[in-house]
């Protein structure tokens, strides 16, 4: 059993049963999760940022940085190991105000809507989310039954 551990800009896809994909500190980041319930492939990546073009040089190095440049990558490697749009749901977590509310930067609510417009273009939407608020998640993603524990300083839930 293995916990594939991912850090800001981080992406990782696994059809190995015993791993475990985990991320922590999730405040305005946000972790998009896809999971294919027929072949139990798991897909996490954690999102700094909605929009490349802020820093294209960061995106082409670490291009799960951002959005637009990582989770078209994440789906297109989940198609590559056969998943179709049918057999997947997707979930988010994250997306934190961090710092005064309705601020001009709220990157975590710009994360969250960057998120679902990419995820609309591939016909794909949240099945669930764990979104908002001002508190950090911690999130661990389970490969072979694609549990989802999300952990935040009031305590766990599944997702």
């Amino acid at each position: 059993m293995d916990d594939l551990i991912l850090g800001i800009g981080d992406w990782a896809v696994s059809s190995r049963p015993g791993d475990t994909l985990k991320t922590f500190a999730l405040g305005s980041c946000v972790a998009v999760l896809i999971y294919d319930r027929v072949l139990k492939i798991a897909g996490m990546i954690h999102i700094a940022l909605p929009e490349s073009a802020v820093d294209p040089k960061k995106a082409e190095t670490l291009p799960g940085y951002f959005a637009d440049t990582g989770l078209p990558l994440m789906i297109e490697e989940m198609k590559k190991l056969g998943s179709v749009r049918r057999n997947v749901w997707v979930k988010l977590a994250g997306g934190a105000t961090v710092g005064e509310a309705g601020e001009f930067f709220d990157i975590g609510r710009r994360n969250i809507l960057m998120v679902k417009k990419i995820l609309w273009k591939s016909s794909l939407g949240p099945v669930a989310e764990d979104t908002g608020g001002t508190l950090s998640r911690t999130v661990s993603f389970a490969v072979e039954t694609g549990e989802i524990t999300v952990t935040t300083p009031r305590g766990s839930r599944m997702l």
